[in-house]
C-alpha cells in the first residue's frame, strides 16, 4: 500500500501543495497533486491510496476534501475506487496502449492485441478495383467543400440501405455520415451528456468510451454482465438512483468478451430505459458480423435510441467511415457538433463506402470476415479451449481466464518477450466495482492462420507455465 508517512512521500511532501495557489480550493489543489505523482511515477500504478480518513488526518484537512479529490481523480481517469478493497491508481488509456501493441516491431511479433477486420487478397483486389475506379470517374458530385454537414444525399441513401441490413429503420434526416465509429460515438455521448453526469455501460467495456468519460468530464459507472452483456436487473437498480443520463453498450459482439444481446434481452434494456427516460447509445461497430436479425434501439426507442456502427470492424480495416443514426429531435444538435468538431465527414471515403454498398462489394468482403472469424476462432477452441472465458463464432476475439499461479501483469510481460501481445483487462474496466480480470486475444490482421496457431500455442505453453521467480509482477 501506498503510505504518504514514508521517505517516498511524507506529509511534507503534500502539505505545502495545499497552501498555495490563491483562489484554488484545497480538494483542486490535492487532485492536481495526486495526478501530478501518478504523471511523474511517485504514485505507480496499481498503488493503493490511503483511505480517505487516513489522508485526511496526515494531511490536516476534512475527509470531505479527500473523498471530492479522489472522485475528481477517478472521473479523470487516474484512480479506480473498489468497493470494499479501496483506492487504486489505474495506468491512463494512451499508456495502456503504448504497452500492450506491437505494431511498431517489424520483427515479425504476433500482435493480438488490437481488434482489426482480417485483410487478404480479397481486400486487397477490391482496394485496388475501386480506386481505379474512382480515377476514372467523374469525381465532382462528391468532391465538394464540406456541405451538406450531416452528409451527402447519396452517402445517406447508402448508409440506410446498409442500415436496413442490421435492422435499423430510419429516415435519412436521422442519419450523419461520422469518421468511423469511435467519432459517431463521440457525436452521440456529447449531444446528451453533460459534464458531471452519470453514464452507465458494462463493467467490462470497448475502452473508447472511458477514454470519452475523461476528455468529455462525465462519470462512467460500470454495471453487472452475463453472456448477454448488462443485467436488466443491475439496469434498473442503477436507473432508480436518479443520477443517470445515459447508457452505451456494445451490444453484439463486446468488446472484450464477445457478448451478443439477445432479442428478449434488447427489448427489457429499452422497456427500463423508456421508463425511466434515459438515453441508449448502442455502439455496434461488430454488428455487421452477426447472420441473424437483432432488434436496435434506435428502432425500439426511436426517441431515446442513438445507433452507431463503421466498416473498419467488418468489411475492411482502413475503410473509416461511419453512420450514426440520432433521434429525430436531436439531428440538429449532433450536426452541429459533428460541423464543430469535423466540419463534416471525409466524402471520398463515404464515397468508397457508398460505391461499395451499392453494387455488393462490401456485402461480399463483409462475407469473407465471418468466414475467417470462424476458422480463427476454430483454432482458438482447438489450442486454447480450457482457457477461454468468453468467444463468439463470429468474434474477432476471445477472452481468455488467467491461470490462478499468474497476474495479468506477468503474463503480459512474459508473453510480450516471446513476441506475441496481449491486452489484459485493466484497459477496459468501467468505473465501479472492478469485475473478475482476464486477457483478451485478437484473431484479425494480416496474420496467416498457421501464424495465429503459433502464436496462441505460446499463448498456451505460458499458460501452463509457472511463472518466474524473479519477475515480481507475476506472483500472486
Amino acid at each position: 500500500m501506498y503510505r504518504h508517512d514514508s521517505k517516498d512521500q511524507d506529509n511534507g511532501a503534500w502539505k505545502p501543495v495545499l497552501q498555495h495557489r490563491k483562489g484554488a480550493t484545497k480538494h483542486k489543489l490535492l487532485t492536481d497533486k495526486i495526478i501530478s505523482d501518478i504523471d511523474d511515477g511517485i504514485l505507480p500504478v496499481h498503488a493503493q491510496m490511503p483511505t480517505h480518513r487516513d489522508l485526511a488526518h496526515a494531511l490536516g484537512i476534512s475527509v470531505q476534501t479527500v473523498s471530492l479529490s479522489y472522485k475528481e481523480a477517478e472521473r479523470r481517469g487516474y484512480l479506480r475506487g473498489e468497493v470494499g478493497r479501496g483506492t487504486f491508481v489505474r495506468s491512463r488509456v494512451t499508456e495502456r496502449a503504448d504497452s500492450f501493441m506491437l505494431d511498431r516491431d517489424p520483427s515479425g511479433s504476433a500482435d493480438l492485441s488490437i481488434i482489426r477486420a482480417v485483410y487478404t487478397e480479397a481486400h486487397e483486389r477490391s482496394a485496388r478495383e475501386l480506386m481505379q475506379a474512382l480515377a476514372e470517374s467523374d469525381n465532382s458530385s462528391f468532391m465538394r467543400p464540406c456541405r451538406p454537414i450531416a452528409g451527402l444525399d447519396a452517402h445517406r441513401a447508402a448508409a440506410r440501405v446498409w442500415l436496413a441490413g442490421l435492422s435499423v429503420t430510419t429516415d435519412p434526416d436521422r442519419i450523419l455520415i461520422t469518421n468511423g465509429a469511435a467519432h459517431g460515438l463521440f457525436l452521440a455521448v456529447a449531444s446528451v451528456v453533460r459534464p458531471g453526469e452519470v453514464v452507465l455501460t458494462e463493467n467490462l467495456t470497448d475502452h473508447g468510451i472511458i477514454g470519452l468519460a475523461n476528455v468529455l468530464g462525465f462519470t462512467l459507472r460500470g454495471l453487472a454482465t452475463d453472456r448477454e452483456g448488462i443485467l436488466p436487473d443491475a439496469f434498473e437498480a442503477a436507473c432508480a438512483i436518479g443520477d443517470v443520463s445515459a447508457l452505451v453498450i456494445v451490444s453484439s459482439l463486446g468488446n472484450p468478451t464477445s457478448h451478443v444481446m439477445g432479442a428478449e434481452r434488447r427489448r427489457a434494456i429499452a422497456d427500463i430505459a423508456r421508463r425511466h427516460n434515459i438515453f441508449v447509445i448502442e455502439d455496434e461497430v461488430y454488428k455487421p458480423m452477426l447472420r441473424d436479425p437483432l432488434p436496435s434501439m434506435a428502432d425500439l426507442i426511436p426517441e431515446l435510441g442513438f445507433f452507431v456502427t463503421s466498416f473498419t470492424k467488418s468489411v475492411m480495416t482502413g475503410l473509416r467511415i461511419g453512420y450514426l443514426v440520432v433521434p429525430a429531435h436531436y439531428s440538429i444538435r449532433a450536426a452541429s457538433i459533428l460541423r464543430v468538431t469535423g466540419w463534416s465527414a471525409t466524402n471520398v471515403v463515404a464515397e468508397m463506402a457508398s460505391r461499395w454498398v451499392f453494387d455488393g462489394t462490401a456485402q461480399a468482403l463483409l462475407a469473407v470476415q465471418r468466414s475467417e472469424a470462424e476458422a480463427r476462432q476454430a483454432i482458438v477452441s482447438d489450442v486454447l479451449a480450457p482457457f477461454v472465458g468468453g468467444s463468439h463464432p463470429l468474434s474477432l476475439c476471445a477472452w481468455l481466464s488467467v491461470p490462478e499461479r499468474w497476474t495479468e501483469e506477468g503474463l503480459v510481460r512474459a508473453l510480450a518477450r516471446k513476441g506475441v501481445a496481449v491486452t489484459p483487462s485493466d484497459p477496459f474496466v468501467a468505473g465501479g466495482e472492478r469485475p473478475v480480470g482476464g486477457i483478451r486475444i485478437c484473431l484479425g490482421g494480416r496474420l496467416s492462420h498457421s501464424a495465429l496457431r503459433s502464436a496462441l500455442e505460446t499463448v498456451r505453453g505460458t499458460f501452463e507455465q509457472l511463472p518466474p521467480v524473479f519477475d515480481v509482477g507475476s506472483i500472486v
